[in-house]
């Protein structure tokens, strides 16, 4: 990996979390969508997402009101290919892979169960706005 990307937390009240982290923080709103809030110090990116828990979520989600999971940023998508099939190779099970306009993640767990998302996001995509639909690449013999 990269870096860290973000951290993705789940809250009771999305109104009060964010302005926790807007008014104590400094952080600015970079894209919202119905049950969450992405945060960024900087311009172009992510570092904090909050996710609001509720009644469409399971109910061990409900419960687990924290830390949802690691994301670590890849340089690539290559690297991000890469590194997939290393952990398939090592017998980690992958366990969701999400694509949007501009991002490809990959989700598995810890020993512990902790969930990690290795992940590439093309910044130039970002820039340009969220768009309906997956990343234009998909990756190859990677499956959950």
């Amino acid at each position: 990996p990269m870096q860290l990307g973000h951290t993705n937390i789940r809250v009771k009240d999305l109104g009060l979390s964010e302005r926790f982290y807007t008014q104590a923080l400094g952080l600015n709103v970079v894209s919202r969508r119905e049950n969450g809030v992405n945060l960024s110090a900087r311009e172009h990116s992510q570092e904090l997402v909050l996710r609001e828990i509720g009644p469409r979520d399971k109910e061990a989600e409900v419960k687990s009101v924290g830390t949802n999971h690691l994301a670590w940023e890849m340089a690539s998508f290559d690297d991000l290919q890469a590194i997939c099939h290393q952990l398939m190779s090592t017998g980690i099970k992958l366990t969701r892979i999400r694509s949007v306009s501009y991002a490809v993640g990959v989700y598995f767990s810890d020993p512990d169960g902790n969930s990690n998302e290795v992940y590439f996001e093309d910044v130039e995509a970002f820039r340009r706005g969220p768009e309906e639909g997956e990343y234009h690449r998909k990756l190859e013999g990677v499956s959950v």
